[in-house]
């Protein structure tokens, strides 16, 4: 079951939710999300009745039987017949809560029969889909303006993202689940979904979402110091408008593919540069590259940034061995992204060394391998 309170956050800050829902869980769109709903409904109730009934008693046994009434405590022990009646009674509650439990766990770790498979890989601080199925792959990022501009206007603040994942509608959506550096967790309360993502694991889960529309979510585990910048949306579209948006997304795609061995200008890859920082590595490094003392080392007049070009770009291509935050990009960023970031590193804030790295330094650094 969705711990309510985060459920009525997330409500909260979704648009179009009515009053009802946040006083709730969010409106159910699968099947599962419905079981969960109507569980936390009837557990709702049973616990309400226990504690009318229990405090009725109490209450009653305080006022009809108070001293100043002139009652006298009995003094007994050992009624089997009590003691038969409070153990069987919380035996059949018991029970009555837990097989509509076990029902709603079974229907969502029943994986089989999907229509379609996407693989999540959580990172810090992004989601990265893979469309097994279909050859589609791309990064969700957060857009929201983090200094709070989008909260005083009532939008869905901190739930924004350049890249929604986009399904269609009655179809049966698996989604394989992991991590890339620490454990991360997919929750979307709206499709009753909520997976942990764990470094060299793959979990599964699934959904089947009823209607068209936009449904918001977050990273549920604490994930590090911007934990609460990774937001999940899921774009939820007819089958016909989701074929129109794959095909348009594979065209995009061969269109961006860049050549490997293309020569940039310096203008060209500090332009490209500064956008791939903004969107990976200005969490830790800053966006005025001073870094955060003890933790993330400030790239503006480093010796790494402004004379080993070379261990530049192993360490952004592989990751540091000394420093276990700073993350391999090499599986995340393709050649020209990590040639332009490196290029603008090298290049920004008064470090002004001139290096234009280019993407064939990069595969070679790769060992040929792209």
């Amino acid at each position: 079951m969705l711990p309510l309170r985060l459920a009525l956050i997330v409500s909260a800050l979704s648009p179009g939710v009515v009053l009802a829902a946040e006083l709730n869980l969010q409106p159910p769109v699968t099947s599962v999300a419905r079981s969960i709903y109507d569980l936390h409904t009837l557990l709702l109730y049973i616990t309400v009745a226990i504690v009318v009934i229990v405090f009725s008693v109490m209450f009653y046994a305080i006022i009809r039987h108070r001293k100043s009434a002139g009652r006298s405590a009995k003094q007994f022990h050992e009624n089997t017949t009590v003691e038969i009646i409070w153990t069987a009674i919380p035996l059949l509650i018991l029970v009555g809560m837990a097989w509509p439990a076990t029902q709603a766990i079974l229907a969502q770790k029943s994986t089989r029969g999907e229509d379609m498979t996407v693989k999540v890989t959580g990172y810090q601080w992004k989601w990265q889909y893979d469309y097994l199925d279909d050859g589609v792959a791309f990064m969700s990022h957060l857009t929201t303006p983090r200094d709070g501009t989008l909260k005083t206007a009532g939008g869905p603040y901190l739930l924004e993202v350049d890249e929604p994942l986009v399904v269609p509608t009655g179809k049966k959506v698996r989604l394989l689940l992991t991590a890339n550096d620490v454990i991360h967790s997919w929750w979307v309360p709206a499709l009753g979904v909520k997976q942990d993502a764990i470094p060299g694991y793959v979990r599964d889960t699934w959904f089947k979402v009823d209607k068209p529309g936009v449904y918001r979510g977050q990273c549920a585990e604490l994930c590090g110091k911007d934990h609460g910048f990774m937001p999940i949306v899921v774009d939820a579209r007819s089958p016909e408008d989701y074929q129109q948006w794959l095909a348009a997304k594979k065209v995009a795609a061969a269109a961006k593919a860049e050549d490997p061995n293309k020569v940039w200008t310096l203008p060209d890859l500090m332009a490209r540069g500064e956008k791939v920082y903004q969107q990976n590595c200005v969490a830790c490094h800053q966006a005025n590259g001073s870094g955060v003392p003890g933790t993330f080392p400030a790239l503006a007049g480093s010796k790494m940034a402004t004379t080993d070009k070379a261990g530049h770009i192993d360490i952004v291509l592989n990751g540091s061995k000394k420093n276990a935050a700073m993350a391999a990009w090499g599986k995340q960023l393709s050649d020209t992204e990590i040639a332009a970031v490196i290029s603008y590193e090298r290049n920004a804030w008064g470090n002004n060394t001139g290096d234009a790295v280019q993407p064939k330094d990069i595969k070679a650094a790769r060992g040929g391998k792209v």
